[in-house]
């Protein structure tokens, strides 16, 4: 359980979501486990939706934003395995499609997820979702000031801290160790001992990484696919994720793997030092 949509893949999905949902209107609701809804109760989570237009559809961390036509919102937060589907209401349901929204077209539009960690949302304002959330890696706020700021007097590893939606929006598993090891920083390092050198490169390569994993269209190693079925392509520039063992791209040295914060922590110890 370490990779899961992050930013580039919840942008994708958004994108390809939008040129086939937006002005479809919900003719009907199935909700075939309840506790995909995260909120409201499911009776009425089914009866506000039914009826409704979708206007538009946008990203917000790793949460998808689905406004709808009475202003209220319909938001996603895809999890581990969380998959958006688009198909002919006729096509036979998979097990794991626990929420199907159809459509006025003939489509339907599906939320799979096999390990049920998923959740939807119906909300007035997406804020009472997403309004925690720290600047995005791509916001002109994500600067080295602000970074450094929320780093300052911070003891956990850097990793770990990376992770925090709080402090940065959209960065997951995948791309806070490929950022860490162009920044050249071990994961272990304690956030408050890097030098401003050290965090103006980490902003650097957190942007320039979630730039080429957009550009992509994200990174596809098991369970994530466009809604049409497509896969990310940036999988195949990955220096150090899941390449434990095989040789660092710089130096030749094993890429180690250790848990950090009970998350798969790659890489090369040789070019990310502690001290």
């Amino acid at each position: 359980m370490e990779a899961m949509p992050e930013l580039p893949e919840v942008q994708t999905i958004a994108a390809a979501l939008a040129g086939l949902i937006v002005e479809q209107t919900i003719v009907g609701v199935g909700v075939r486990w309840p506790g995909v809804v995260d909120r409201p109760d499911v009776a009425t989570f089914i009866a506000a939706l039914r009826g409704r237009r979708v206007t538009a559809v946008s990203r917000r961390g790793k949460y998808l934003q689905c406004a709808l036509d009475n202003g209220r919102w319909l938001l996603f937060h895809l999890r581990m395995t969380g998959e958006m589907r688009v198909l002919p209401a006729t096509a036979a349901l998979d097990p794991h499609e626990h929420l199907v929204l159809h459509l006025e077209n003939g489509l339907d539009w599906r939320f799979k997820d096999t390990r049920k960690f998923g959740r939807a949302y119906l909300v007035a304002d997406p804020t009472e979702v997403v309004g925690k959330l720290g600047p995005e890696p791509l916001d002109p706020a994500f600067t080295p000031a602000y970074l450094a700021q929320a780093l300052a007097g911070r003891k956990a590893p850097i990793k770990s801290l990376l992770l925090d939606q709080r402090l940065v929006a959209g960065l997951g598993n995948i791309y806070a160790d490929e950022a860490l090891f162009r920044a050249r920083i071990h994961p272990l390092r304690p956030g408050g001992n890097l030098t401003s050198a050290e965090i103006a490169g980490l902003v650097e390569a957190i942007r320039e990484v979630i730039a080429q994993a957009v550009a992509d269209m994200g990174t596809t190693l098991r369970d994530y696919h466009r809604p049409d079925g497509s896969v990310g392509r940036f999988q195949n520039r990955l220096q150090v994720f899941r390449r434990q063992g095989q040789p660092c791209p710089l130096c030749g040295a094993p890429i180690e793997r250790i848990v950090v914060g009970g998350r798969s922590t790659h890489f090369c110890a040789n070019d990310q030092k502690m001290g």
